[in-house]
């Protein structure tokens, strides 16, 4: 790819981090402003423009819901940008990069609204540009920074950076959609514009900000003869040493299962809180606040959690995502229930029930990842962050693509084959919660390898 070539020729790709210290909490947070910068304009282009577009523009439903679909799908390419990241031994210039490609393909999308209404053949091409722009930018830029959290963490504080970051995350989204949204009324495509302008801007300029220096002074790294050594080999050969892991392989296939069963629930909890417990419209976004606040709360449990005790059990990470899917799992199963018993279940309880384990679980889960992707290849060595990461990633975003779409089209079919209701959504809750027993179980099949140890320096990294 040019961007390859040009980082190639710039001298960065034999250039590696020496004797970095780890980042200290004030490093993570930094990082973590780039995770709410990416949710800030994602949320943009996903949320706000989605509505525009079916709302304000009367395009159809199906077109913004598979631009999504498609911004997921270039997220396959996360082992690619991971593995570029991975040859040039830095991971700033990626994150800078990603973030640029995101920024621009959120202000193309909006550019391309007035033709997508003129049902120009044009627009539509624009707009799966600008959406391919906005995957590969998530891509290359979250790819290679969970990479650098995994090189530049230490082992013991993992989980409480993988929930800071997220947690930072959601703030992102949360500002910027109530900012947005009280800034854009009333609304006018010149004010859609100025604001869309703005957030991408804003959240560029922070992001570079934010990784301006934390990853270390760079040092060209020289082999045994004194001699800067070649780039890391071909990404089809670092595929399969790292599939040739079985840590690896076995927590590909954990990633995606319990992503799968995660958000299988996405597109049909509020329309289970309607069809059969009465909820109105404003009732099932409560509802889902609820939820969402659950959520929030499981990832401030691991946050302080896995800082206290992430250091003194051996187990780590495993022992709270084990948790986490068995109580998604069996607050699941209590949606599976709630669907036969009806208006009497105490279904705000388990609302925030599942979210609270849904929180724990998903940061865990991110931690693991961070702590595997540190521990190198098969033979320990490092440099395969990235790729790792990259794998992991793609692994999520076909899990979340399916997930939702499986989950929803379940429910229709199940509708119209059973003529049951309740008994579909028993089915479906039953079936996310077996598939959340099945990746505990994957879980407890603990690592080959002991994570190496990194010394806690600069605190104020």
């Amino acid at each position: 790819m040019c961007w390859e070539c040009w980082f190639r020729r710039s001298g960065l790709a034999g250039i590696e981090i020496v004797n970095a210290p780890a980042l200290g909490w004030l490093g993570i947070a930094r990082l973590g402003l780039v995770q709410s910068a990416i949710g800030a304009i994602v949320m943009l282009v996903t949320s706000l423009l989605n509505r525009v577009m079916v709302v304000e523009y009367a395009l159809p439903a199906a077109l913004p819901a598979g631009l999504v679909a498609w911004h997921y799908a270039v997220q396959l390419s996360r082992p690619v940008w991971g593995h570029g990241s991975d040859r040039g031994h830095r991971r700033t210039p990626w994150i800078v990069f990603g973030m640029g490609m995101l920024a621009l393909g959120s202000l193309l999308a909006v550019e391309v609204l007035g033709l997508l209404a003129a049902r120009s053949a044009w627009g539509f091409a624009l707009a799966l540009g600008a959406f391919a722009m906005i995957g590969a930018g998530v891509g290359a830029a979250g790819t290679s920074l969970l990479a650098l959290l995994a090189t530049r963490v230490a082992p013991q504080r993992r989980a409480a950076a993988a929930a800071i970051t997220w947690i930072m995350m959601v703030a992102g989204i949360a500002v910027t959609a109530g900012v947005a949204g009280a800034l854009i009324d009333p609304f006018s495509v010149q004010r859609l514009t100025a604001v869309s302008a703005g957030v991408a801007g804003i959240a560029f300029v922070v992001s570079l900000l934010a990784v301006w220096g934390v990853e270390g002074a760079a040092l060209p790294a020289l082999d045994s003869a004194g001699d800067a050594p070649s780039p890391t080999g071909s990404f089809g050969a670092a595929l399969i040493e790292m599939w040739a892991d079985a840590d690896a392989r076995r927590f590909t296939i954990f990633v995606f299962m319990s992503m799968l069963a995660y958000s299988m629930q996405d597109l049909i909890l509020e329309p289970f809180a309607g069809l059969l417990f009465g909820f109105t419209p404003g009732q099932s976004t409560q509802l889902s606040g609820v939820q969402h606040g659950g959520v929030l709360a499981g990832m401030i449990l691991i946050a302080i959690g896995g800082s206290v005790f992430g250091e003194r059990s051996p187990a780590g990470m495993r022992n709270w995502i084990v948790g986490g899917c068995v109580g998604s799992a069996l607050a699941l199963a209590g949606l599976a229930v709630a669907a036969r018993v009806g208006p009497g279940w105490p279904i705000i309880a388990n609302f925030a029930a599942l979210g609270f384990a849904n929180g724990i679980f998903a940061v865990a889960a991110i931690g693991a990842m961070m702590e595997l992707a540190g521990r190198g290849g098969a033979a320990g060595e490092g440099g395969r962050e990235g790729i790792r990461m990259g794998i992991w990633g793609a692994a999520q975003a076909i899990a979340f693509g399916l997930g939702g779409l499986i989950g929803a089209i379940g429910v229709d079919v199940g509708r119209a084959l059973i003529g049951s209701t309740p008994e579909t959504f028993t089915i479906i809750f039953g079936a996310e919660a077996l598939l959340f027993i099945a990746s505990g179980l994957l879980a407890l099949r603990g690592p080959a390898r002991a994570a190496p140890t990194m010394p806690i320096a600069g605190e104020l990294a």
